[in-house]
């Protein structure tokens, strides 16, 4: 992939594209007016906590500025915050802490004639208004720098941003009920400083630039939420392709966001560019995956002793996730690089990022989208369908394939013909024949697509491609009409690593 030989206009797409994921400055706004509110309260001479000092600060992808709007148009924004006291682990116990915080911000809530916060193990959830449509996940927590810098240099780790650690609380801790120095340990100030100094050059340089524009006195008087580098913008694109990869499967196994970003910002080499950003991060990013033994290590870059990857030890299936994922957006943008019209990027983009947000990046209305003139509503759907995998090899269409037979069979009747979106009882008997004009020797690899609720239930909307042999120069499929809803079948053909001939969907409706 050679970044510097792609259309500017690729360039100007992808930035739309992450420019249209960014939260609106409303948003974060909104968000650091809540966080101090509730700064003021804990502060407040009747606070419980009024006799120590107090910090409060975001952490997680508001703190970053990698924020995405949800998918659902009317799912609630996270908010995370930390608040930091100076007790002592020595005097009070993780519960006593938890609790102090929960009747502050019970308090808090019936001051403001919100919903009663709801109480977890690490921390305390404030529901805001409908109209506000986030919630805030509170974290308690005390200073514990000192004892984690001596804990490091025993082990012979890094200390780097090793004075930021903070203790939290943890109901599921041994020594929850107990006044001990063993807190569950966390560093979100000293996370949040890495990824900054990940990014620093290229932030620096634009928040200097806005200054100047804006005839600003200080760089401080430019928010440092206003500032969206090409690494933030970058990781809200792949969160979004991740999110809509996953959508309508086992979220379970999913890349986790913190895995995504540390990978993300370790892989980043100050490209100027988005397009350069995700195209430099995708190709680079696994190599920062550690192998310890049989064990996959991603250390948190403020803490190295932890593993951002434990779970993947305790089950494969993570790692083959992250590995599905990483092939798919590697694939995909490939084949919005090699797009030669603004309806090929939308084609390319649209099953991972969403044809909405696609067309409105590059200017094309829905009504006027090549996709959209050329095929119904059912294809459209089919090919826009997230978990369709991309096509993994280069495109060199030098011959064609179609699916000249498609018939199905039901016990005690005769094959009957099968049109292009027909339909089937469930239960039937699928068999599909095809035919090309490729020389061989060459592969052949089905695409099997399901939608619907049944097929979702049972985990098995499929999308990979499946290699198959051709049979006596004939090229035949054969499947079981499972799932009740829209289905697809595609064949393709690949010769010497190029996909040279691809069918075209033959649509399926079980009823």
């Amino acid at each position: 992939m050679t970044v510097q030989l792609v259309n500017h206009r690729h360039s100007s797409w992808m930035q739309q594209l992450a420019e249209g994921l960014d939260l609106p400055t409303s948003r974060y706004e909104a968000a650091d007016r809540s966080y101090r509110s509730v700064s003021a309260w804990l502060e407040r001479d009747a606070s419980e906590f009024a006799e120590c000092h107090v910090q409060v600060y975001t952490q997680g992808s508001f703190r970053l500025g990698t924020a995405i709007a949800p998918i659902q148009v009317d799912a609630d924004y996270d908010l995370d915050i930390v608040c930091e006291f100076d007790w002592s682990k020595h005097q009070r116990t993780q519960a006593e802490l938890h609790a102090s915080l929960g009747r502050e911000l019970i308090a808090y809530a019936r001051r403001h004639n919100m919903q009663a916060p709801s109480p977890w193990n690490r921390c305390w959830t404030i529901n805001y208004a409908d109209g506000a449509r986030f919630h805030m996940d509170v974290l308690p927590c005390v200073p514990d720098g000192q004892r984690q810098r001596y804990l490091r240099e025993v082990a012979s780790v890094t200390l780097d941003y090793v004075d930021k650690s903070v203790s939290i609380t943890d109901k599921e801790h041994p020594h929850f009920q107990t006044i001990s120095p063993d807190w569950p340990v966390s560093n979100p100030n000293g996370y949040a400083d890495w990824f900054h100094d990940q990014m620093r050059p290229v932030f620096d340089a634009r928040r200097l630039q806005m200054m100047l524009v804006e005839a600003k006195a200080d760089v401080a008087d430019i928010p440092a939420f206003r500032v969206r580098t090409p690494l933030q913008l970058a990781i809200q694109i792949l969160k979004r392709h991740r999110d809509l990869r996953f959508l309508d499967q086992d979220t379970s196994f999913r890349p986790t966001s913190v895995v995504l970003t540390t990978l993300a910002a370790l892989a980043y080499r100050q490209e100027a560019t988005v397009l350069e950003a995700v195209a430099g991060i995708i190709q680079r990013m696994d190599a920062f995956i550690e192998s310890r033994g049989d064990i996959s290590w991603i250390p948190n870059p403020a803490d190295p002793r932890e593993n951002l990857a434990e779970a993947w030890s305790a089950d494969v299936r993570y790692r083959e996730a992250f590995q599905q994922w990483l092939e798919d957006v590697r694939s995909d943008v490939r084949l919005a690089l090699e797009s030669g019209s603004q309806e090929e990027f939308i084609d390319a983009w649209s099953p991972r990022l969403g044809r909405d947000l696609v067309e409105a990046a590059v200017g094309q209305s829905q009504a006027g989208s090549l996709i959209t003139r050329a095929f119904s509503n059912t294809i459209r759907k089919l090919r826009d369908a997230p978990h369709r995998a991309p096509v993994s090899w280069p495109l060199a269409q030098s011959g064609s394939v179609a699916i000249e037979r498609a018939q199905f069979i039901r016990n005690g009747f005769r094959p009957q013909q099968l049109n292009n979106e027909g339909h089937v009882p469930a239960g039937s008997q699928l068999v599909f024949t095809a035919g090309t004009n490729v020389p061989p020797p060459y592969e052949v690899y089905w695409q099997i697509i399901n939608t619907g609720v049944e097929a979702i239930r049972a985990r098995d909307l499929r999308g990979r491609f499946e290699n198959a042999k051709a049979s006596h120069g004939h090229l035949v499929r054969r499947e079981t009409a499972v799932y009740r809803g829209i289905h697809s079948v595609e064949c393709f053909i690949v010769k010497q690593g190029y996909c040279v001939a691809r069918s075209g969907l033959f649509v399926v409706n079980i009823d």
